[in-house]
């Protein structure tokens, strides 16, 4: 979730003219971001070896 307090800090490092397509954007990405890092912090992530494993299925 995003607070107003990233929203505005988000705006302000915008250039002065922007589309809200660039702000939607930029917010989507930086709320992805602290989304992986959330999952990160609570050990919800998987190793590169079981995701070559995945991969070498995947191709089989």
């Amino acid at each position: 979730m995003i607070t107003k307090e990233k929203l505005n800090k988000t705006i302000r490092s915008l250039p002065d003219s922007f589309t809200i397509d660039e702000l939607i954007d930029r917010l989507i990405f930086i709320e992805k971001v602290e989304e992986g890092l959330k999952q990160s912090e609570e050990g919800k992530v998987i190793s590169n070896e079981d995701v070559k494993r995945m991969i070498d299925k995947w191709s089989k």
